[in-house]
C-alpha cells in the first residue's frame, strides 16, 4: 500500500495552514507537508507526489481583485519551473482520482478557478462565486450545518450534522444563472447548508451568516472528490476548541472537524 500523503499549500496572506496540517495528521495522514506556492511554481515540489491537496483559509495575495481572485489567476496561468502550467498539474491530479479540499479562502479559490461545482465535468469554467456577506461585515461565529442527504462528497460520508466556526467577509455564494442552481440541487452538490437549531435550512441571519443562495455552505463536484466549504473543520479538532466546552460535564475529546479528514484518508487508503 502506498503511503498516503497530504499537501497544504500556503502563500502570502494564508493563515490557517498549521491548523489544516494538524487536522490532516489527526485524520490519519502520516506525511503532511506545508508547502509555499512558489515552491510548486519553481518545480521544487511536485503535486503528483501527493494524494490530498489542501487549500487553507486566509487572505492569499491580499485577496486582490476580490477574495482569491488573484490567486486563481496564478493557479490558472502560472507556469512551473518545468515549463508546465500549474493548471495542467491540477487537471492530472483530478484525473488521477485524488482529493482536493478548500476551506474558506480555499473554497473561494476553487469556485473562482472553476473547479466547483464543475457541472458536467466542466472544470476551469466558473459558474458561481463567493462575494460580500449581506451583513456588510466580517463574520466570526459558530454555525449549525446539515449535510446533504444524497451528497456524493467523500469528505462527509456518514455525517449528518456539524457545528463549526466561520470567519469570513466574503462568504455569500451566488450563481450566474437559475439553471446552474437547478443543476446543483438536482445533482446534490450542495454538500453543506446553513441550518437553524431545528436543522432547517435558513436564509435568516445569523444562522445563515452571509445570505448564501439556498443556504449553501459547501459545494462538491459530481465525483465528490473536490470539496469546498466556508466553515472551518480544521478549527474544531479538540473539545476545547468549542466555545462553551466548560458548560458541559463531558464532551467527546475529538472535535467534529476531524471526521472530514479521516474520511479523506480512509477513501484514499482504499483507492491507492
Amino acid at each position: 500500500m502506498a503511503e498516503i500523503k497530504a499537501i497544504v499549500v500556503t502563500g502570502n496572506g494564508t493563515n490557517c495552514e498549521m491548523e489544516m496540517a494538524h487536522a490532516c495528521r489527526l485524520g490519519g495522514f502520516e506525511q503532511v507537508d506545508i508547502v509555499f506556492i512558489y515552491e510548486i511554481l519553481s518545480g521544487e515540489v511536485n503535486l503528483e507526489d501527493y494524494h490530498l491537496l489542501c487549500l487553507p483559509g486566509g487572505f492569499m495575495d491580499g485577496d486582490d481583485l476580490g477574495s482569491a481572485k488573484a490567486s486563481a489567476v496564478m493557479w490558472r496561468f502560472g507556469v512551473t519551473g518545468k515549463n508546465k502550467k500549474l493548471a495542467d498539474y491540477l487537471k492530472h491530479f483530478i484525473k488521477a482520482g485524488k482529493l482536493i479540499l478548500g476551506v474558506c479562502n480555499g473554497f473561494q479559490l476553487l469556485v473562482k478557478l472553476g473547479l466547483l461545482p464543475a457541472l458536467n465535468g466542466g472544470y476551469f469554467k466558473q459558474s458561481v462565486t463567493l462575494t460580500l456577506n449581506d451583513s456588510g461585515r466580517f463574520e466570526d461565529r459558530w454555525v449549525h450545518l446539515a449535510v446533504g442527504a444524497k451528497t456524493p462528497c467523500v469528505f462527509l460520508k456518514g455525517l449528518e450534522r456539524l457545528y463549526l466556526p466561520v470567519r469570513h467577509g466574503e462568504g455569500k455564494l451566488i450563481v450566474d444563472a437559475n439553471d446552474v442552481l437547478e443543476e446543483i440541487q438536482k445533482k446534490n452538490l450542495a454538500a453543506l447548508r446553513y441550518v437553524n437549531a431545528h436543522g432547517e435550512a435558513t436564509q435568516k441571519y445569523p444562522a445563515n451568516p452571509n445570505g448564501s443562495t439556498d443556504a449553501i455552505a459547501g459545494l462538491c463536484d459530481e465525483s465528490g472528490r473536490i470539496f469546498g466549504l466556508m466553515p472551518h473543520p480544521e478549527a474544531f479538532t479538540h473539545y476545547t476548541n468549542f466555545p462553551h466546552w466548560q458548560r458541559y460535564k463531558s464532551m467527546p475529546e475529538e472535535g467534529q472537524g476531524v471526521a472530514l479528514f479521516r474520511n479523506a484518508f480512509q477513501y484514499l487508503q482504499k483507492n491507492f
